[in-house]
């Protein structure tokens, strides 16, 4: 997308200091490809040949993208990029001959997106772009879920909540919502697979999904142990899979063994803790703590942007 320079791109150029918010939109910009991305959803994109000039498709996808970063409602993230400088020279605006699609435009625009299943066609395409770039890491993976709270108000016509999430005890705590699972490589992390359920599918059963044909180890915590029971592949794989404290401190007591086994335990957790930067950058840096939608594949969808762009901003971060 060519952007041209006018008066306040040019005043706007000499200030001091870059804000973060800018540096992470550079970053993202230079790492994601746009034309490849835009090609998955020309085929589903209105002609324009028939009614009304549509937006161009980077448009609405930069705008899309915005609003997983920044976890803004649809109108929230209009007002936002009238008031953001950075927002708005992400999308390559310029207000003298166009302005910022609105609320609706880019509702109607994710809907088109979840018809036509194109949000897994991206995660898919960043698959490719890191088997491209020789970062594609078979033979092993790392399991992991994390719980994405939904909304438990019955305020509503029907007084219900949200017939497909459900409610899951964790720890000494209860939560309402969906479960994410995701299966990264051992090596950079990168997610490869990722399934969405509702909040009380045990992960060990959802794990078999998460693996490839080719994995042969297998790292996760405590709650996989017993993977094997449900891997049909299970006799040509190694589970590393980490055991509660309590479990082998009851066994073992202070002796050489529990010396031994908490080494051993160590080993484990320092290799599958890579699967919790993902969760990180999702939950602290995007800022999607708490589903958006209601329904589960609505929020896969929006899972499969989200781990879309984690995937390139780690990405971006192997390149500096």
């Amino acid at each position: 997308m060519e952007k041209q320079l006018n008066f306040t791109d040019i005043e706007y150029s000499n200030r001091r200091r870059i804000t973060q918010k800018e540096a992470f939109l550079t970053k993202m910009d230079s790492i994601i490809p746009w034309e490849e991305f835009v090609e998955l959803v020309k085929p589903f994109y209105p002609d324009g040949k028939r009614g009304r000039k549509p937006i161009e498709i980077e448009t609405m996808l930069r705008m899309t993208m915005l609003q997983v970063w920044f976890s803004v409602s649809d109108d929230g993230l209009e007002d936002a990029i009238y008031d953001s400088y950075c927002m708005k020279a992400f999308l390559g605006l310029n207000f003298e001959d166009n302005q910022v699609p609105d609320a609706t435009t880019l509702c109607k625009f994710r809907k088109l997106l979840n018809e036509n299943h194109l949000q897994k066609k991206i995660f898919d395409q960043v698959q490719e772009i890191l088997k491209r770039k020789g970062l594609q890491v078979k033979g092993g993976t790392i399991v992991d879920a994390t719980i994405i709270e939904a909304s438990s108000c019955k305020k509503n016509k029907d007084n219900s909540t949200d017939p497909e999430m459900h409610s899951v005890r964790k720890g000494h705590n209860y939560y309402f919502g969906m479960r994410l699972h995701i299966g990264t490589d051992p090596l950079h992390g990168f997610v490869h697979t990722a399934v969405a359920t509702p909040a009380n599918t045990p992960e060990v059963q959802v794990a078999p999904q998460l693996l490839r044909q080719d994995d042969v180890s297998i790292y996760g915590d405590a709650g996989y142990c017993g993977l094997a029971k449900y891997d049909s592949l299970h006799a040509q794989r190694e589970y590393h899979i980490c055991r509660q404290r309590g479990t082998f401190k009851r066994h073992y007591g202070d002796s050489i063994a529990w010396n031994e086994e908490t080494k051993l335990e160590s080993r484990k957790a320092s290799m599958r803790c890579k699967v919790e930067y993902v969760f990180h950058v999702i939950k602290d840096i995007f800022k999607w703590r708490r589903a958006r939608y209601k329904g589960i594949q609505k929020n896969a969808a929006y899972a499969n942007l989200a781990l879309a762009s984690a995937n390139l901003y780690m990405l971006a971060a192997c390149q500096i």
